[in-house]
C-alpha cells in the first residue's frame, strides 16, 4: 500500500506540473487535493521523494499566491508566498547544478511576497514581511534597501516591482518544472511501469506509436509521453490497493482523471482489443444520469471533446472513448 501510495503521489505531481500556470485551475485544484492528501498520508517522506513532495507543495502554494488570506502555517501573519519560499529553500538545498536559475526564483518569490502586500494595501505587514526574509548578510542587503524603499513609497507599481512580476514568477517556475520533469524522466516509476506492461505480456514496445492528448502548449518530448502512458496501466492496477489505505482521497476522482488527462482516445486500440487490455474493467450498463450526462456534455463542448465531457460529467469510470461509443449509439437509437 505504502509503493503504491508513492506511485500516485509522482503521477500527481506529474498532472500539477502539468496544469500549473497554464489555465486549468479546475484540474491543479482537483489533483492539488490528491497530491496533498497523499502527502499527509505518509508517515515520512520517501528519500527519492523529497525534490518531488517540496515541489508540490511549493506548486500548491505559488497558486495561491495572491490570496492572503489563505493560510498554510500555523503562524497566520505567514503568506501563501512566503510559506512558499521556505519549500523553494528545500529544494535549493537538494540540487545545486541550477545554481542562477534557484537564485532568479529566490529573488522573484521574495519580491512578490512584498509586492501582494502592498497590492493588497497592507504596507505596515509588507515591512513586517522584509524584517523576516532578510538577513544581516552583506549579499541581501542591496535588495533588502531597496525594497524598503519601494515599501516608504506605498507604490506598489513601481518599476522593480513591474519588472520582476508574478506573471515572471511563473515563468521562471515553469521554466524549473521542465526541468525537473527532464530529470525524472528515468526514474523508478517508469521502471516499475515498464515491468508491470510486460508482466502482462503487453510490452513496451506496444505502446511506442501511442500518443499522449496533451494541448500544444504542453512542449513534452515523446519519452515523457510514453512514460505516462506506461504509468497510467501500473496506476489503474494499484487504485485497488490504494482504496485499502487511510487517505481522504475520493478514488473516483483519482480513477476519471488518470483517464481523461491522457486523453485515453490514445489507447483507443489497446481498449478494442481483448479483455487482458481492459485494464480489469468489467462491461457495465450506461444509467439514464449518464446518458443525460453525455447529452449536457455535448451541448456545452460539441462533439469530439470527449475528455472535456468526461471532467465536467457526471460518470461512472468512464473513458473518453466509452463516451464517443455511448454517443454513437445513441445516435443510432434517435
Amino acid at each position: 500500500e505504502a509503493v503504491a501510495a508513492e506511485w500516485m503521489l509522482e503521477f500527481a505531481c506529474c498532472c500539477l506540473c502539468r496544469h500549473f500556470g497554464e489555465g486549468g485551475a479546475a484540474e491543479f485544484r482537483r489533483w492539488r487535493d490528491v497530491a496533498q492528501a497523499l502527502i499527509d498520508g505518509l508517515s515520512k517522506i520517501p528519500t527519492h521523494q523529497k525534490k518531488m513532495v517540496y515541489l508540490c507543495q511549493l506548486l500548491i502554494r505559488i497558486e495561491k499566491g495572491k490570496s492572503l488570506e489563505c493560510c498554510f502555517e500555523n503562524d497566520e501573519r505567514i503568506s501563501p508566498l512566503e510559506s512558499a519560499l521556505s519549500f523553494w529553500t528545500l529544494l535549493e538545498r537538494e540540487e545545486i547544478k541550477l545554481e542562477k536559475l534557484h537564485e532568479d526564483i529566490h529573488r522573484l518569490i521574495q519580491i512578490q511576497i512584498i509586492a501582494v502586500h502592498m497590492e493588497n494595501g497592507y504596507f505596515k505587514e509588507a515591512a513586517e514581511v522584509l524584517e523576516r526574509l532578510f538577513t544581516d548578510s552583506e549579499t541581501d542587503k542591496p535588495l533588502r534597501v531597496k525594497l524598503a524603499t519601494v515599501i516608504k513609497s506605498k507604490d506598489p507599481y513601481v518599476p522593480l516591482l513591474q519588472t520582476f512580476s508574478y506573471n515572471l514568477l511563473i515563468s521562471k517556475i515553469k521554466s524549473y518544472i521542465e526541468l525537473f520533469m527532464k530529470e525524472n524522466e528515468t526514474n523508478f516509476l517508469i521502471q516499475a511501469a515498464t515491468k508491470q506492461v510486460e508482466s502482462k505480456g503487453l510490452g513496451a514496445t506496444a505502446l511506442q506509436n501511442k500518443t499522449v492528448n496533451v494541448t500544444e502548449n504542453h512542449k513534452w518530448n515523446l519519452k515523457t509521453k510514453q512514460r505516462f502512458v506506461l504509468s497510467i496501466i501500473l496506476l489503474r492496477d494499484m487504485l485497488g490497493q490504494m482504496q485499502n489505505c487511510c487517505l481522504n482521497v475520493d478514488f473516483s476522482l483519482v480513477w476519471m482523471y488518470i483517464n481523461c488527462l491522457l486523453g485515453l482516445n490514445s489507447l483507443q486500440n489497446v481498449e478494442k482489443h481483448g479483455d487482458a487490455l481492459a485494464f480489469g474493467r468489467r462491461r457495465q450498463r450506461w444509467t439514464y444520469k449518464e446518458d443525460l450526462a453525455l447529452k449536457s456534455g455535448i451541448r456545452e463542448f460539441g462533439v469530439g471533446n470527449w475528455a472535456k465531457i468526461l471532467v465536467h460529467g457526471d460518470f461512472n469510470n468512464r473513458t473518453s472513448v466509452m463516451l464517443k461509443d455511448r454517443w454513437r449509439t445513441l445516435c443510432r437509437i434517435n
